[in-house]
């Protein structure tokens, strides 16, 4: 079972932490867009690391961090890699109790990013990339965060249990009877991914959908990176969610798997990234900020993770399906910030996990 700390108690003890630590912009007076300058780059060496608190799946964020020290010799990158929920709740832990461990910030629940905005506990840093190249949806106005990644939570299905033209092409099939028993669904205690859709999910077909799921004995496990690798492993014949990058990995390794994109429309999840306001190693998690942003790595974040992103000139692999090509749900950072506990207790109540 999940701790539960709720969003109001995190946000409470971290405001009162972080008093006085931050003076956010005024709305109106956007913040000047920033240079990676030799300066940067020696001060950051002088730091010599940075610890990244990220929910991306391991494998790519060890890639992401052998990049970014292949690109800039003499600084670590300590990959923190946990589930966004709990990556949220460590981090409000360590702000009420004055630990200021973590430099960088990724969440695959732009929510989060939102509490710890209001909070005071993000430094504003605008890379000149992002101000150049993310479309303003992308983009805190305030300069506080940017969306590092974007992907979707699809359906997907083992080609070795369910025929092409039997797997369900919507929601609607998917809570056929028929499936009982061969459903696998990631939890939204535990991933910010899954958060996300939920309330995605929740707002367009109900919770008298998730009560239908509920009834076909689901095999409830906690990342959205989890459902695609049961998927592979045969342990069930369907996902109902999960992280569209993870199984598109998979299919191209040659795992039988397949990807649904639902009728409906896809949850849509951005992954922003920020600096934040207490960072102990402050230049290098700039400098780690702005790499991350540039095109090279936002291609990387494709082309090894199989991730969608905001940069417009990033482009799409050739082995997936076009991104503006699909029909995707639209995202509500605010409304899950301000919704999440009690998405969390509805969801708890129908799946009883």
């Amino acid at each position: 079972m999940i701790r539960k700390i709720t969003r109001r108690h995190v946000l409470a003890a971290s405001a009162a932490a972080t008093a006085g630590a931050l003076v956010t912009p005024v709305r109106g007076a956007p913040p000047e867009a920033q240079k990676v300058t030799a300066e940067l780059i020696d001060a950051a060496r002088k730091e010599g690391k940075l610890s990244w608190y990220t929910s991306v799946d391991l494998a790519l964020g060890e890639k992401v961090a052998a990049a970014f020290e292949a690109k800039y010799p003499g600084i670590k990158v300590k990959v923190e890699r946990s589930g966004a929920e709990r990556n949220y709740q460590r981090i409000g832990q360590e702000y009420q109790n004055k630990i200021y461990n973590c430099d960088v910030v990724n969440s695959s629940d732009a929510a989060h990013l939102v509490v710890w905005k209001r909070a005071g506990m993000l430094a504003s840093y605008l890379p000149e990339e992002v101000a150049q190249h993310f479309p303003a949806a992308h983009r805190d106005p305030d300069g506080m965060f940017a969306s590092w990644r974007i992907t979707l939570s699809p359906l997907g299905y083992n080609t070795k249990l369910v025929k092409a033209e039997e797997a369900p092409k919507s929601y609607a099939e998917l809570v056929d009877p028929k499936w009982a028993g061969k459903i696998v669904k990631a939890h939204p205690g535990y991933s910010g991914t899954i958060m996300t859709a939920t309330q995605q999910l929740s707002r367009d077909l109900g919770w008298a959908w998730f009560e239908k799921l509920a009834k076909l004995k689901v095999m409830q496990v906690q990342s959205a990176t989890e459902p695609p690798k049961k998927l592979a492993l045969g342990e069930r014949a369907l996902m109902a969610d999960g992280g569209e990058y993870v199984i598109e990995e998979l299919r191209t390794r040659g795992e039988p798997v397949e990807i649904v994109y639902p009728t409906e429309g896809t949850p849509l999840i951005t992954g922003p990234s920020a600096v934040m306001a207490r960072a102990p190693n402050p230049s290098a998690a700039r400098l780690f900020q702005a790499w991350s942003m540039t095109r090279e790595a936002q291609q990387l974040n494709i082309d090894v993770g199989a991730l969608r992103s905001a940069h417009s000139q990033a482009k799409d692999r050739s082995d997936m399906k076009r991104f503006a090509d699909i029909k995707t749900l639209r995202e509500e950072p605010g409304v899950v910030a301000d919704q999440a506990d009690a998405l969390k207790a509805q969801y708890l109540k129908i799946f009883k996990v």
